[in-house]
């Protein structure tokens, strides 16, 4: 299988299936530093990103932002001085999909 940040998003609509617990157990691997979290029944996935100051931070979440509204695909994203933190999840089927793992991938490779 192709590294994560290489691979294409597939179109995630309402009828999509959730990843199951032993799927998203699986790629966990493949996207080191990021944490699963749940949020009101929703499991996420989530990063903080450390940056030297406001100005690099603004810089990385523009990046990310960027991304997103290249693939379609938006994430949560909480600017702060000396810090980003980038939340994926798919809206549409409010959990995981393999795509918010190809993202967070995605993400990382930016940083």
């Amino acid at each position: 299988m192709d590294a994560l940040s290489k691979q294409n998003c597939t179109a995630c609509d309402a009828s999509a299936k959730l990843l199951s617990t032993s799927g998203i157990a699986a790629l966990m691997p493949k996207v080191a530093g990021w944490e699963l979290l749940e949020d009101g029944g929703i499991k996420k996935l989530s990063r903080k990103f450390l940056t030297k100051n406001y100005v690099k931070s603004v810089a990385f979440a523009n990046a990310v932002a960027e991304l997103a509204q290249s693939i379609n695909h938006h994430p949560q994203i909480v600017l702060e001085y000396g810090s980003v933190t980038v939340i994926w999840w798919s809206h549409n089927i409010q959990g995981l999909h393999k795509n918010d793992f190809i993202m967070a991938a995605k993400t990382s490779e930016l940083f």
